[in-house]
């Protein structure tokens, strides 16, 4: 698994979002995502709609991830 790929999986799973990935062992990484669908959502939340995009590769193929969810005017501000 590599950053790129974690990055497609989460934009075909949230059309429209911003994201960035990173993880330079190809186990553990760390995403930004921006995303009009966690507008109201909590962050837990919020996270449940990445880790949907990602389906079982979480704790598989991809051991950790840590994410900054927000909505686009979070990430203006």
């Amino acid at each position: 698994m590599n950053a790129e790929t974690i990055q497609q999986l989460i934009q075909q799973g949230l059309p429209g979002a911003r994201v960035q990935v990173e993880g330079p062992d190809g186990v553990h990484f760390e995403a930004t995502v921006v995303s009009d669908a966690f507008r109201g959502k909590l962050p837990l939340a919020r996270h449940r709609l990445v880790y949907a995009t990602l389906g079982e590769r979480m704790g598989g193929e991809i051991h950790a991830l840590a994410l900054k969810t927000l909505t686009p005017e979070e990430a203006g501000a």
